[in-house]
């Protein structure tokens, strides 16, 4: 598996990424271990984990998915793992964080108590990219840059990034990074895909121009492009389907935006262009991720190994340019899919 380094860091790390976002909720341990094992010896050396993990957040099992990936950890060389996790940041909307009496603030006190529960949960003195899961745009970015600083310091922290971050804010960050004589962010990981490509629009370009490489997450739009909603199927235990049916209103809004009849018609091309091509539509959706530059490393997720398959058969799929243009076309004949 061909390797990309992040931003302008020496770390170099495998050009897909397992993400973990189901381990503790979804999946169990002994699942949950089988998925990172398969990972692994198919040439995965990246792995993203956050404290606010599974999702969606819940009291009951907030936590969970870092100390499976700790225990996980324990039993590999830690030397050959890249390891990434995150502090929550203040949330939005319903990924408000049930953690630290609700608050979860991107400043001193609560980055030091969120990177010493990650180190524990995690059984590792450090971690190698730690990420401001969501920024706090009205708290700014001095004091938040310059305790990651700190962390950097002290060898706990190997570089810093951000997510679901906008243009402003990775640019006002980098502004600030360097006024303070701060570490900068060298990542930033936001939604990315086929049915999502809004951050073409401004971010890409501050990606390429300052040196930041985007770890796109949701390459498969959260599983719409494997084509499992088509056709007004709901499967059972699937995420939108769950969420579809449950009572929460953020939670069905969350669904229509990746499930509509946009995204839909997106992917019933691509499953067309997949079959001419002779490859799965979820392997055109994650080597289409990749290709991009600006791309470090794309975050793949799945509940099995059947599932995983698919995602890593595109490590060394490369797509031809008529392949790329056909593609744009149908990102143009159904643009914004999720808004």
């Amino acid at each position: 598996m061909e390797k990309r380094r992040l931003g302008r860091s020496g770390i170099v790390v495998s050009e897909i990424c397992l993400g973990t976002m189901t381990f503790g909720s979804t999946l169990e341990e002994r699942e949950s271990f089988a998925i990172l094992d398969h990972a692994y010896e198919a040439g995965i050396d990246f792995f993203d984990t956050a404290e606010i993990y599974p999702v969606p957040p819940k009291a009951e099992y907030v936590y969970r998915t870092e100390e499976i990936v700790g225990r996980w950890l324990k039993g590999k060389d830690r030397s050959s793992i890249l390891l990434a996790t995150k502090v929550a940041g203040p949330g939005h909307g319903w990924f408000s964080p049930p953690i630290r009496g609700g608050k979860a603030a991107l400043d001193r006190v609560h980055i030091r108590m969120a990177i010493e529960g990650s180190l524990r949960r995690l059984q590792t003195d450090y971690v190698d990219l730690y990420q401001t899961h969501w920024p706090d745009h009205d708290f700014g970015y001095e004091e938040t840059l310059q305790t990651l600083t700190e962390l950097q310091e002290e060898g706990k922290v190997r570089v810093i990034g951000s997510s679901n971050e906008t243009a402003w804010g990775a640019m006002k960050a980098n502004q600030k990074a360097l006024e303070k004589g701060c570490a900068r962010y060298e990542t930033i990981q936001n939604n990315f895909s086929i049915n999502n490509r809004r951050f073409e629009d401004a971010l890409a370009d501050i990606c390429r121009r300052e040196g930041i490489s985007l770890l796109p997450y949701s390459p498969i739009g959260g599983g719409v492009l494997s084509g499992k909603y088509n056709d007004g199927a709901l499967p059972e235990g699937a995420r939108f389907t769950e969420y579809l049916k449950g009572d929460g209103e953020r939670q069905r809004q969350m669904a229509d935006r990746f499930v509509n009849e946009k995204s839909l018609a997106t992917t019933a091309e691509l499953i067309k262009l997949a079959r001419e091509l002779q490859i799965d539509v979820v392997t055109l959706a994650v080597a289409w991720s990749k290709q991009h530059a600006f791309v470090a490393s794309t975050i793949i997720g799945a509940n099995s190994i059947e599932q995983l398959k698919p995602s890593l058969q595109a490590a060394d799929l490369k797509l031809s340019e008529e392949t790329l243009q056909k593609i744009d076309s149908i990102s143009a004949k159904f643009p914004y899919p999720m808004g």
